[in-house]
């Protein structure tokens, strides 16, 4: 099945593109907690900008949903006659985010995404996010209580995912937290559980599975992330997500993960460019990953990426999210306007 989509996928990428182309201080990120997928928790407000349908540019096929907080925040703040800043906050809201799937019941959230997508003829991105010992008991933690438990929602996950189009993000930091020595997880259980998903979801004929590799700066020999990622699954995934919830640039990510790519036997990448507008922090200090000042947005979400193996840019983390209670920040994955505004100031797109 991986081998037909990415056969399709050139293909496509060829037609429109030419031939261009631990969570602790050491991940550097910061998720959605459990009961903070957007759409389910009733605290998304307005509406996403009028760029296409579903709100994307025509010619990108990933779905900006409605109701974004970036959107309620935009209409709010011209309500109160803060146009510049709502200008400003349309940048996040009128482009393509990932839904965060944390919470024990999602297969009705899933159908209702990617039947919304599919409406607007878009393809939705999706994150699943419930292993059990999710972010090795740090900002994001939580998950399924038990194996057992984690295999009946990745089915309930499929079975919302029918056989729309889809982006697919497996499992944020499990692989890398695992190989950076979590003392809570048992490896082989671990890549079990995950191998179990990348197959599982990659059976729904609409969907493309991207297994989470961590960033460039948290496992620096990408060797040590070979074994495990075999393990998990990697060969029979559509490829690997790189730099969620990070800052590393393009340029960092995409030598990273053609170095990772080439030990894997040619895997392809997609690359969350939702924060890293201005790369990295550079300290000095500690847990530079969360919430740190000065950052900015990065690329919009594409599949024109110029590079034939890198499949997608992708807005992963939503912009705006709290990477976790750090520098005067809410929880993990709660909205926070200052920041978010801040990230748009400083975009350069």
């Amino acid at each position: 099945m991986p081998l037909v989509r990415a056969l399709v996928a050139a293909a496509v990428l060829a037609a429109v593109c030419g031939t261009g182309a631990a969570c602790a201080s050491a991940s550097g990120t910061g998720h959605r907690t459990a009961g903070q997928t957007a759409t389910v928790d009733g605290t998304d407000h307005g509406s996403a900008g009028p760029t296409g349908r579903g709100g994307a540019p025509d010619d990108e096929p990933f779905f900006v949903a409605p109701g974004s907080h970036a959107a309620g925040q935009a209409t709010a703040w011209r309500a109160a006659g803060r146009t510049a800043d709502a200008h400003l906050m349309d940048r996040i809201a009128a482009r393509p985010q990932a839904e965060w799937l944390t919470g024990p019941r999602p297969e009705a959230v899933v159908r209702d995404r990617t039947t919304a997508a599919a409406r607007h003829r878009r393809t939705a991105v999706l994150v699943a996010y419930y292993i059990p010992q999710r972010d090795c008991g740090a900002h994001s933690a939580g998950g399924a209580p038990s194996a057992a438990a984690y295999r009946a929602w990745i089915d309930a996950f499929a079975a919302g995912l029918g056989d729309r189009d889809a982006y697919v993000v497996v499992e944020p930091d499990a692989v890398p937290h695992t190989v950076a020595g979590c003392a809570q997880v048992v490896p082989a259980e671990r890549y079990a559980l995950l191998a179990y998903a990348v197959d599982r979801l990659g059976r729904q004929s609409g969907t493309h599975v991207y297994l989470d590799a961590g960033n460039a700066g948290w496992i620096p020999d990408p060797a040590r992330l070979v074994g495990p990622l075999r393990s998990s699954g990697v060969a029979r995934a559509d490829g690997i997500a790189l730099n969620v919830s990070n800052f590393h640039t393009d340029k960092t990510t995409s030598v990273y993960g053609k170095r990772l790519s080439s030990l894997l036997g040619g895997t392809r990448l997609v690359i969350d460019t939702s924060r890293n507008g201005n790369g990295p922090h550079p300290g000095p200090g500690t847990d530079l990953w969360c919430n740190p000042p000065g950052r900015a947005l990065g690329r919009p979400p594409t599949r024109r990426t110029g590079d034939p193996l890198i499949d997608a840019y992708l807005w992963i983390k939503r912009p705006g999210e709290s990477d976790g209670t750090c520098r005067g920040g809410p929880a993990a994955g709660r909205w926070w306007p200052s920041y978010a505004l801040r990230l748009a100031a400083n975009a350069h797109d």
